[in-house]
């Protein structure tokens, strides 16, 4: 932009075409607010733009992951239980053409510096083509899985054959056929293009470091009559998905403990819960599996023993699913696989315990680890995300002290609520740190979430206030809170990214706030309670 050139202004900007983004553009319209969304990607979807690897899939199943709006769901039909990347794709274009949210999106736009004048309490916005966008309110939208994690391993940059992250995959794909295949990570990105590497790939090495306690999709074909039919009751399976007890729509809340229950009566709980697939297993069997080590085990024992008698040689059943747990159940994110274990009976399949044998270095030609060398012609990182964090602190941001974000978080977290960082005025956050995120379905958290910040917005918009900050003391109080509540879990005891573990360097600490319910009920005392532990002005 010439220096001359008045920057455009606008009520909000939004970072981030998913979901949560998505929605707020659409309501904050609706209330009459001028609002600009800017995203790095090509198209609309967040995520469902980069995640398009061979195998991409939602991992929750429709109508769940899904928006509520009537005009939206009315005419749209999805082909599968859990939808695959490029369904996806065309479910967000539907969108798009349902509410007309393009005129107010600028796409191929990376936002990267922003600094709040305090004079004209405004955020001055910039882009990576010198480009400034000019707000009131700077909402973040960018998701916990926005920034790839490349892992530091030596001769990575050697490789001679193509190497690409899960979340950086060519969009115009990539053929395994008659190739050798390395996978580096067995999380859910790990556990979805090794089930489709296996099918045509000359050889497939699968590098595993910490076992994935992946449960049974239970994916199926749905039929358009039956779905056609079953939209009579949509409204009542929305209200029941966004009121607490909530976010995962059909998988109940259970009160049942594991332990007070009969041997055969457990068994039959985890059957059904199994049987029914997705995330059953992990949120719909007893209150206390991730609270209780006795009751993580009985849930635990199921599952290795499930997946043990699908998998022939005993050696490899104890890699995939060791007889001890590696951690306690579900303190990881549970992946859904489709025929995960499976493949590993297949000959052109093997994998490398890397706790037992570990990488070396990366060469031109493959992976040599302490007692082998694996030929590739494909490396693979299913290596995750600078989870929660990694995408805020990709943007330079400065307090009103100079301080970027980025160095604030060095040493921890502290939000209010994990949507506003005392020093930050007017800098709002949804599906942030120190939110349930993870742990919340993201249409159901982009709603819920999403309306209770388009009513501060309307608040402040009523009351004449122009500057919104939350205070020092708020953001250590929740912080402590979420640490006293994580404490009470067995979520500390995994070395897992909800802990921040997987990052070197960055602190241990619990990023993701288990309760979703528990959370809105924080989030709507907070509005009760006239907006507490926010400063207006």
């Amino acid at each position: 932009m010439p220096q001359d050139q008045t920057p455009e202004t606008f009520d909000a900007v939004i970072v981030g075409a998913g979901f949560n983004g998505l929605y707020q553009l659409y309501r904050l319209r609706q209330e009459g607010f001028s609002v600009r969304l800017v995203d790095a990607a090509a198209r609309l979807g967040g995520v469902w733009h980069w995640n398009c690897y061979p195998g991409a899939r939602v991992d929750s199943h429709v109508p769940n992951y899904e928006f509520s709006i009537e005009a939206v769901w009315r005419d749209w039909l999805w082909t599968e239980r859990f939808p695959g990347y490029e369904e996806l794709r065309a479910y967000f274009e539907h969108v798009d053409d349902v509410l007309d949210l393009s005129r107010d999106i600028q796409l191929n736009t990376r936002v990267s510096a922003a600094r709040f004048d305090e004079q004209e309490r405004q955020w001055q916005i910039s882009t990576t083509d010198h480009e400034t966008l000019q707000a009131r309110y700077f909402i973040l939208a960018t998701g916990f899985a926005s920034k790839a994690l490349i892992p530091d391993i030596e001769g990575l940059d050697q490789f001679e054959g193509p190497c690409h992250h899960t979340a950086r995959w060519p969009q115009d794909g990539l053929s395994f056929e008659g190739k050798r295949v390395g996978v580096i990570g067995t999380g859910a990105s790990g556990v979805q293009i090794v089930q489709e590497a296996a099918k045509d790939a000359a050889h497939l090495t699968v590098f595993q470091r910490t076992p994935v306690t992946a449960l049974a999709m239970q994916q199926r074909k749905l039929d358009p009559a039956e779905l056609t039919a079953a939209k009579a009751n949509y409204p009542e399976v929305f209200r029941q998905r966004n009121e607490p007890p909530g976010s995962f729509g059909d998988i109940p809340r259970p009160t049942d403990r594991a332990l007070s229950v009969s041997a055969a009566e457990r068994q039959s709980v985890y059957e059904a819960a199994w049987e029914r697939g997705g995330f059953h297993f992990w949120n719909g069997t007893f209150a206390d599996i991730t609270l209780d080590e006795d009751a993580n085990r009985t849930s635990y024992d199921f599952w290795r023993d499930k997946v043990r008698e699908r998998i022939a040689d005993p050696v490899t059943a104890e890699i995939l699913a060791p007889t001890e747990p590696p951690y306690p159940f579900g303190t990881k994110r549970p992946s859904l696989e489709q025929n995960y274990y499976d493949v590993f009976n297949q000959d052109n399949v093997s994998i490398v315990d890397l706790l037992n044998d570990p990488i070396v270095r990366v060469g031109p030609n493959g992976v040599e680890t302490a007692t082998s060398q694996h030929d590739l012609d494909i490396l693979v990182l299913a290596t995750g995300f600078d989870a929660n964090t990694g995408g805020p602190t990709q943007i330079d941001m400065l307090d009103t002290d100079g301080i970027s974000l980025k160095e604030r978080w060095k040493s921890g977290v502290d939000t209010h609520l994990g949507i506003s960082v005392a020093g930050f005025p007017n800098l709002l956050m949804l599906y942030g740190p120190q939110s349930p995120a993870a742990f919340c379905n993201g249409p159901t958290c982009a709603e819920l979430q999403g309306e209770w910040l388009v009513n501060l917005l309307v608040h402040l918009r009523s009351n004449d206030f122009s500057r919104i900050e939350s205070s020092v003391e708020a953001g250590e109080e929740w912080t402590q809170h979420l640490n006293r509540y994580g404490a009470a879990t067995l979520f500390p005891k995994a070395d897992s990214w909800y802990m921040s573990a997987n990052v070197p360097g960055k602190p241990r600490q619990l990023l993701n706030y288990p309760g979703s319910d528990r959370y809105l009920q924080k989030i709507a005392e907070c509005e009760e309670e006239g907006y507490s532990g926010f400063i207006m002005s």
